[in-house]
């Protein structure tokens, strides 16, 4: 990818589509086959939360960051209530 994202991983899972730096996180979990569950849409209730290269990170207000590594972590919750 031109902005250095080579190694991208959801939740222990390889996945080919490749986040793009400033993407918003909804839409690239949207284009990898991942469901973020929303509440809010505001940041404010934390139902979004996803860990980041170990960074927990609200997915409704937050961008895709660049991968100084070149390898992104996602860790979504599961919480078996949403």
């Amino acid at each position: 990818a031109e902005d250095g994202i080579r190694d991208y991983k959801v939740t222990g899972v390889q996945t080919c589509a490749l986040p793009i730096s400033g993407e918003s996180w909804l839409e690239a979990a949207r284009r990898s086959g991942q469901l973020i569950p929303l509440a809010c849409c505001t940041g404010c209730c934390g139902a979004c939360e996803i860990e980041v290269n170990g960074n927990v990170v609200r997915a409704c207000i937050s961008v895709v960051p660049v991968a100084a590594s070149g390898s992104l972590v996602v860790k979504l919750a599961e919480d078996p209530f949403w």
